[in-house]
């Protein structure tokens, strides 16, 4: 996922909270307006509170099992929201109330709410974390299952004239991708393909590098290289710009 949508995600995230906020405390008394300010008051205390639990308590401390000084700070940080909750109240208030305690939403003086709110806010956002990594370990976990077949794979498939040849890998050199075909080079024998180069790359084993936009090499069969070019069978490849540092790093290892 970009940095991009999950900047979005975020922003939704407390849009909602936002939106659901305001129209739980300003069902009490009918005032919504009021109740939008005031949450708009209450809502960076509990941004900073969920992000300071959940990415920086939770990472360094609970899950390094380091469990007193998650205790610890933990404690630290409902105090300081408690103390931050106090001045959100009285800046409402101020700004609200004009110095009037009964004009205040009753649910925005109830401390023990606001707490019970602002920490609801923070296991919910923490819920939705852990969902996520769930996930992404689980796509982690397939797509690794894929690479494990992708690498033990003896054989490519592909559509030549019309039938489905099977093309041994270990005999496999390079492949060169011309206008709206591609060729495959082997040891004694060409296949020629309709299929695009990059769905070839997505397809074969790690030992094939693409080092051109118009060429994928198999790593086995490489005779001599240099940071500008591969030579396999006496052919000469060039190795663009775009995957020269990719390459180097494949034929390094």
């Amino acid at each position: 996922m970009s940095s991009v949508m999950k900047i979005i995600q975020h922003v939704l995230f407390w849009l909602i909270v936002l939106l659901f906020l305001t129209a739980s405390f300003g069902v009490v008394d009918e005032n919504y307006t009021k109740a939008f300010y005031f949450v708009c008051f209450l809502l960076p205390v509990a941004i900073c509170t969920s992000y300071f639990f959940n990415y920086f308590l939770v990472p360094h401390f609970l899950l390094r099992r380091k469990y007193l000084l998650f205790s610890l700070y933990t404690l630290y940080t409902i105090v300081i929201s408690l103390y931050l909750e106090m001045v959100v109240l009285t800046a409402a208030l101020i700004l609200l109330a004009n110095y009037t305690y009964d004009e205040l939403n009753p649910y925005s003086t109830n401390l023990f709410l606001l707490t019970s709110t602002l920490y609801f806010i923070v296991f919910v956002h923490a819920f939705i974390q852990l969902i996520r990594k769930y996930q992404k370990k689980e796509h982690l976990l397939t797509q690794l299952s894929e690479d494990i077949v992708r690498n033990q794979q003896e054989h490519l498939m592909i559509r030549v004239d019309r039938k489905n040849v099977q093309v041994p890998l270990n005999t496999l050199r390079y492949v060169e991708s011309l206008a709206d075909y591609v060729i495959i080079y082997t040891g004694n024998k060409q296949y020629i393909t309709k299929e695009k180069i990059s769905s070839l790359a997505t397809r074969l084993p790690d030992y094939f590098i693409r080092v051109h936009r118009s060429f994928l090499v198999n790593k086995n069969h490489i005779d001599g290289f240099s940071k500008e070019e591969i030579v396999i069978d006496d052919k000469k490849i060039k190795i663009s710009r775009k995957y020269k540092n990719a390459t180097q790093e494949k034929l390094s290892v």
